[in-house]
């Protein structure tokens, strides 16, 4: 395997990755080598030695530029979301089949031994029943949803292309709070509706990967979404067919406070995952809070987990790369990567209209107009998917 390119519409973050790929491949030994760099990522799929291709570009691009790759014949990885609309992520899984391309999602926790344990665990009927599970859904700046973004004109900085940066997005002049942050990790870009999907870029992605995994869901969706304040539901809920009902709440104290389900004492930190709850029992499911939680006792030892931790490494990227020699299924392909998605986007059309709605998730329709015209995203001439 060998980096042949890398591609960035701004000119500092182009070089910068060039010069990163030769320097590993001189610590490496390897004498002659050069990674090519382009502009405009359609003359970088031309290329007939290029087989797969990474996508890590702002959220509005993933879906044109994984179909263009996939079209191209190259194999793909793309980050999370993998849409902006539930119609691209659509068209996403059907050229993807089309193709016979290898795709995964950049939804790495799943990947987490621990996570599979314990989802591999629910999905089997090791908590009975699932009755309830929650999520994170974090505000951005005070918005559960991405915000319209009206700032001023500024200076294009020097080598950067922000025509092709904004590309299938609405045009908007250059403004640095879009495209740079002095705050290490963040992506500004994330906070503007045109370019991003706010929370949903940032973790729910991840979040809404993992409870699937869990609930045996990740290839359909709910079948009804109930704003904050309806039904009885203090948060966003998602009901599923089975009768199993998925909260958004801000943080694990509203799960506890507002929801009677869990224990007062339960223990729940982390993030990238959820809480599930069920018949026999509640288990924790995410990252970053060492050793899950749940009870009773006895659950840990039915899954085969004692110390409530399993050691090893995250291994997606590697199954990638394997079902690329493979020609084999990767661990979270198109339509899995499209429901992860799609989760956000329910989430942010039902909070936005503020409406009970229905959802078919065989034909991917509402039971109303409003939201029905709300699963679709036009692009900017003359872009087309």
């Amino acid at each position: 395997m060998q980096l042949v390119a890398v591609c960035d519409v701004d000119a500092v973050r182009r070089d910068e990755g060039r010069a990163r790929a030769e320097a590993h491949a001189a610590a490496a030994g390897v004498s002659g080598y050069r990674c090519a760099a382009y502009n405009d990522y359609r003359e970088m799929l031309e290329r007939k030695d290029l087989d797969a291709v990474i996508i890590a570009t702002p959220d509005h691009w993933h879906a044109l530029q994984s179909v263009d790759a996939a079209r191209a014949g190259k194999d793909v990885y793309c980050e999370k979301p993998i849409s902006m609309s539930i119609e691209q992520g659509r068209r996403i899984v059907d050229v993807v089949r089309r193709q016979a391309c290898v795709f995964q999602t950049g939804t790495q926790y799943r990947s987490a031994p621990t996570i599979r344990r314990v989802c591999e665990f629910v999905r089997r009927g090791g908590l009975g029943k699932v009755q309830h599970a929650f999520t994170l859904w974090l505000r951005v700046e005070g918005n559960y949803t991405p915000v319209t973004r009206e700032l001023p004109a500024e200076s294009v900085p020097e080598g950067l292309d922000w025509n092709l940066w904004v590309g299938p997005a609405p045009w908007r002049p250059y403004n640095k709070a879009f495209h740079r942050n002095p705050i290490p990790g963040v992506v500004p870009w994330a906070f503007c509706d045109d370019f991003g999907l706010g929370a949903i870029t940032w973790h729910h992605s991840h979040d809404a990967d993992v409870v699937q995994y869990g609930l045996g869901t990740e290839t359909t969706g709910p079948v009804e979404i109930i704003p904050p304040g309806e039904g009885g539901y203090p948060t966003l809920t998602f009901r599923y067919a089975n009768g199993t009902l998925l909260h958004l709440v801000d943080d694990w104290g509203q799960a506890k406070a507002q929801y009677d389900v869990l224990p007062k004492n339960a223990r729940i930190e982390g993030m990238f995952g959820g809480v599930f709850v069920g018949e026999k029992g509640w288990v924790t499911s995410m990252t970053g809070a060492g050793p899950i939680e749940g009870g009773p006792p006895e659950i840990f030892t039915a899954m085969g987990m004692p110390n409530r931790s399993i050691a090893g490494g995250n291994n997606h990227h590697a199954n990638w790369l394997e079902c690329i020699r493979t020609r084999g299924r990767t661990s979270t392909g198109e339509e899995i990567g499209h429901r992860g998605a799609s989760l956000g986007h329910l989430a942010i059309i039902a909070y936005r209209l503020r409406k009970r709605l229905k959802w078919d998730p065989t034909r991917e329709r509402f039971d109303d107009a409003d939201a029905n015209r709300m699963r679709a995203r036009a692009m900017r001439a003359p872009w087309r998917m």
